[in-house]
């Protein structure tokens, strides 16, 4: 039988291991086993279980983006003329292919989509506005917002509690 994502279950030693990788995924398993009071062959274990079941998709090294030049971020609001299924997809194939893109949300309300975009500066933003973004033929309407700045910003789920 297919365990259901949203009725999960999981014991407090399974939502530890998830705690501490998703502050640190380069934690060694002699360290997460102290942490969680098992013992390392245990923890790999349960590790191994714990990414078979999918909750754990990639381990990543998060960078810093003003460090590599990428301090604007921004915000578009994308409204498409046609609501196709073919529109949607196409609109949504074109997006995976920017790598400026940061996230994609398809939405219910005024505007279609929500694009998270980092570029180095206003130019760039411009540009990609003018030659990328509006060209896509279902497009109709963009709004753009400029983050001013960033209050918080986590890839850390909150996970339930016991």
């Amino acid at each position: 039988m297919k365990e259901s994502n949203a009725k999960a279950r999981f014991d407090s030693t399974d939502l530890n291991i998830l705690q501490a990788i998703q502050e640190d995924s380069r934690i060694s398993n002699s360290e997460l086993a102290r942490r969680i009071n098992l013992s390392q062959p245990a923890t790999h274990t349960r590790l191994n279980r714990l990414e078979a079941r999918g909750l754990i998709r990639n381990l990543v090294s998060l960078l810093d983006r003003d460090k590599l030049g990428l301090d604007l971020i921004c915000f578009f609001y994308v409204r498409l003329n046609v609501h196709s299924e073919e529109a949607l997809l196409c609109f949504e194939k074109a997006v995976l292919s920017m790598s400026s893109i940061l996230e994609c949300h398809y939405l219910t309300g005024q505007f279609d989509y929500s694009l998270k975009a980092v570029f180095q500066n206003r130019r760039e933003l411009e540009q990609f506005e003018r030659r990328v973004l509006t060209p896509i033929p279902e497009v109709t309407q963009i709004m753009t917002s400029v983050v001013l700045s960033e209050i918080k910003s986590t890839t850390v789920l909150p996970l339930p509690t016991d």
